[in-house]
């Protein structure tokens, strides 16, 4: 494991990085706490599928239009 503050994390963060790409577990720390862990990326979603959800959300018939007294308090005017 490797621990490194703020100030030395920026001077080498590409060493940083390679160290976290071959499975070194590294902690970048200020003043001694430590804040934050650097690990390699990793997808956990699956790829997008268009129309994956089709037929699963219904729409009201009603979607499109808005009531005329929100248009009104839009425009300040009372009902």
């Amino acid at each position: 494991m490797k621990i490194t503050n703020i100030h030395a994390a920026k001077t080498s963060l590409s060493q940083l990085i390679e160290s976290a790409l071959q499975g070194e577990e590294v902690i970048i720390s200020k003043a001694g706490k430590p804040l934050v862990r650097l690990i390699p990326y990793t997808s956990s979603q699956e790829p997008r599928i268009p129309g994956d959800w089709a037929g699963q959300v219904k729409m009201a018939d009603d979607f499109d239009t808005t009531p005329e007294e929100v248009i009104q308090g839009f425009y300040g005017e009372e009902t």
